[in-house]
């Protein structure tokens, strides 16, 4: 029971600060282009308090996870509060949005790979170790958090990244159809998260092993 309390721990902790960067990526980006937005408001900084979601980074993932403890392999996901951006102080009117929106997915890949890195030239010294086996076991799950946000994040489907990267590439006669298309986005990323996010599973597996070389 104290092994899966703090498994629960060290999973909510690297959940939380895989979350923060992501957010502040999309300030560092939008800030980069003109909104300064996430600056003024103190939202470009990794102090997980002033990013902290009580419901979405804490209660929804702790007790989904604790879930999938008890009862096998689940769904586990959350959120943390958004970072704040006005798109029309963007320098890059037309694709802007989607540069702010890429960032955050950019950010979780560029995490799963340098860990996956540390995974691959560890592997040897860590093998005869406790401690180094124990490392190389927390930087799998930060490189399988980060693959499952990124790749989560990038599902065209409001209000994730994935959406506005869409409707920033498509010709404009369809952008009038993004509000519609919002409106419906929470029902159509529940039904997603409930029947269909088992199929990304072999996905993240499979891009963990390329990162990682092993299997999670």
């Amino acid at each position: 029971m104290a092994a899966t309390i703090f498994s629960l721990i060290i999973f909510l902790v690297i959940f939380l600060f895989s979350v923060v960067i992501h957010e502040v990526s999309h300030g560092l980006m939008a800030c980069h282009l003109g909104d300064t937005t996430a600056k003024e408001r103190g939202r470009l900084s990794l102090n997980p308090l002033k990013h902290l979601d009580p419901v979405g980074s804490i209660l929804v993932p702790g007790f989904l996870l604790l879930l999938s403890f008890v009862s096998g392999p689940g769904i586990v996901f959350g959120w943390a509060k958004p970072v704040p951006i006005d798109f029309r102080r963007l320098r890059d009117q037309k694709y802007g949005p989607a540069k702010v929106a890429l960032a955050g997915p950019l950010a979780n890949f560029s995490l799963a790979l340098v860990f996956g890195l540390f995974i691959r030239l560890g592997e040897g010294w860590a093998s005869g170790s406790l401690f180094g086996a124990n490392l190389l076991g927390i930087f799998s799950i930060i490189v399988w958090v980060n693959l499952l946000l990124a790749v989560f994040n990038l599902l065209p489907i409001p209000p994730l990244d994935g959406s506005h990267i869409l409707f920033a590439i498509l010709p404009r006669r369809w952008q009038k159809y993004e509000l519609v298309f919002q409106q419906y986005g929470m029902l159509l990323l529940l039904v997603f998260i409930f029947f269909f996010f088992k199929f990304l599973v072999p996905l993240i597996q499979f891009l963990f092993r390329l990162t990682t070389g092993h299997f999670f």
